[in-house]
């Protein structure tokens, strides 16, 4: 149907699907790798590596990874109309504009946990490791009120509710350390669950009933549900260690097509010319593309324990430039004024999206604290908005945006427990009357109109906290951290302690125990060596 849902539909999940679902664009998963703000492509090292860079599965070894993260999301958004005079009789334009405000506007979303899972496994290969991963995007399931003082809501025309989503990624990776200096992974993925939106949209039509682009009675609710969703993609990696003290590390995320069936639930309005109308049939089928993302990031390593890493990356959100939804069968029947039978014909929704960029740099340090050792980390990261303020909405209210992050790990054993809290603050953005490009769309309008109504003008403000915690346990050495590679001996591996712990405290505990033992092997062996020899010479004289 040619309705606001499908475009909030498109929108929504062009966000959702690399990132967090209707509002600020979020694109960082996994706790640890949070802690550090996402700068975790060169340190990639564990499990979360499946999202950052593949390549860092060559030191995760055989070890399951879980954590949860819980997204306390909250926008606002406080919307300004271009009001235009319109003629009672005609319908038309008079040219008299005027601008109106209307209250404030808070979008909410439940706290839910987000689940990542990873369960990596050498199976018995030297070089390579294999691993199996769920990740679901940190995902705001955004609801904007329905009523406002009694008044339908500024926002209907872009969002009411995301409820009724579930969205993950499934995948397989494998990684291959052809020597000590690299590493290199690969993972075919797919996007898969179901995605509900609720919107409003208009059904008025001035040049055939008299009537105002939002005059409530004219409002039609609908709800479309796209699913099952199935989209391949993959992700390649690769980590160039020159040193024990610098890692290098790059990455690319292949973009993710988008071609899904789903129904489309409509209620028409309760404007008189609609009574005893109809809508027939609810199939349809949306299709548009999400961006490839290229990651780089420089770690250095400077002291035992220490790691800090810099790093960008880069999306080609302008490929996102038209969300296309069409229908086979939905048709309105009885709708005064147009024919007994009008069939909706596809439609071909225009986006102004841009290419992008962020920067982050985050790190950790590990110490032993008696028996066990802690972790701590922190990070910062900078990420540039993919839509400019012409083409903001209340679906989804991406800022360029600041994030703050905190973290921590504590290591027992064979297990590692890891904590993150982070603050993403978006900067607001005000979009003039005229500035806004969101026009509002109508079912019933084969064209769009020559003077459209806009929508998204006014004030948008965005930001979120996220907290997290999960677990890591390792099955191979419980004597090794959890990012140490295991598939090569200490002395061929460039995290081995030969010459970062050159430490005379411990170099009497090393041989204290090792020389006599050596020396006492010595001596019986000799001794049974001369045993050996002198039992056959005296038999041999005796016979002579």
């Amino acid at each position: 149907m040619r309705s606001a849902s499908a475009c909030a539909f498109g929108l929504v999940l062009a966000t959702a699907t690399h990132s967090q679902g209707a509002g600020l664009y979020f694109g960082d998963r996994g706790v640890r790798p949070l802690g550090r703000a996402g700068a975790f492509v060169a340190g990639a090292d564990d499990g979360g590596a499946i999202a950052y860079n593949p390549a860092g599965l060559a030191f995760a070894g055989h070890a399951y990874l879980g954590d949860f993260a819980w997204v306390n999301y909250t926008s606002t958004y406080q919307r300004k109309q271009l009001v235009r005079q319109v003629d009672p009789n005609t319908g038309q334009p008079t040219g008299q504009t005027w601008e109106f405000t209307f209250p404030e506007v808070e979008g909410r979303t439940p706290v839910i946990p987000i689940p990542t899972a990873v369960y990596s496994n050498p199976l018995g290969q030297k070089d390579f490791n294999f691993a199996f991963g769920l990740q679901a995007p940190y995902a705001a399931i955004t609801s904007f009120p329905e009523k406002v003082s009694g008044q339908p809501g500024p926002q209907r025309y872009s969002l009411i509710t995301l409820d009724g989503s579930a969205l993950a990624v499934l995948g397989a990776y494998a990684s291959y350390r052809p020597s000590k200096e690299i590493a290199l992974g690969a993972g075919i993925e797919a996007l898969a669950g179901y995605f509900q939106t609720t919107v409003y949209f208009s059904a008025c039509v001035p040049e055939r009933f008299i009537c105002a682009p939002e005059q409530p009675e004219y409002d039609a609710y609908g709800q479309l549900r796209v699913g099952p969703i199935v989209a391949p993609t993959g992700i390649i990696g690769a980590i160039f260690l020159p040193s024990d003290s610098l890692r290098i590390g790059a990455s690319f995320h292949l973009p993710v097509w988008i071609n899904s069936p789903g129904t489309q639930k409509v209620r028409l309005p309760a404007a008189a010319v609609f009574e005893g109308a109809r809508v027939t049939g609810d199939a349809v089928n949306v299709k548009f593309n999400l961006p490839w993302v290229a990651r780089l990031g420089i770690e250095v390593r400077p002291a035992d324990g220490l790691a800090v890493e810099a790093g960008v990356a880069y999306e080609a959100w302008s490929m996102h430039d038209k969300i296309t939804v069409s229908s086979e069968d939905i048709a309105m029947e009885n709708v005064a004024g147009f024919p007994p039978v009008y069939k909706i014909p596809p439609l071909s929704i225009e986006r102004g999206f841009r290419d992008t960029y962020s920067a982050r740099v985050g790190g950790e340090y590990k110490f032993p604290v008696s028996s066990y050792a802690l972790g701590l980390r922190a990070g910062a990261a900078y990420e540039r908005s993919a839509i400019p303020k012409e083409y903001l909405s209340a679906t989804t209210i991406d800022l360029d945006k600041v994030t703050l992050s905190v973290g921590g790990s504590l290591y027992l054993g064979k297990w590692r427990f890891d904590g993150v809290f982070a603050r993403v603050m978006g900067m607001p953005v005000e979009v003039g009357t005229d500035e806004q490009r969101i026009a509002q769309l109508n079912p019933v309008l084969a064209n769009p109109p020559a003077n459209p109504n806009y929508i998204n003008a006014g004030k948008y403000t965005a930001s979120a906290n996220v907290i997290g915690v999960g677990l890591v346990y390792q099955f191979d050495s419980p004597a090794e951290p959890p990012t140490r590679p295991i598939s090569r001996p200490a002395e061929d591996d460039e995290v081995a302690p030969p010459k970062s712990k050159p430490k005379s405290s411990e170099a009497p505990e090393e041989k204290s125990e090792p020389e006599p033992k050596k020396a006492d092997d010595d001596f019986e062996k000799a001794f049974e060596q001369e045993l050996e020899k002198k039992p056959p010479k005296k038999p041999g004289k005796g016979k002579k």
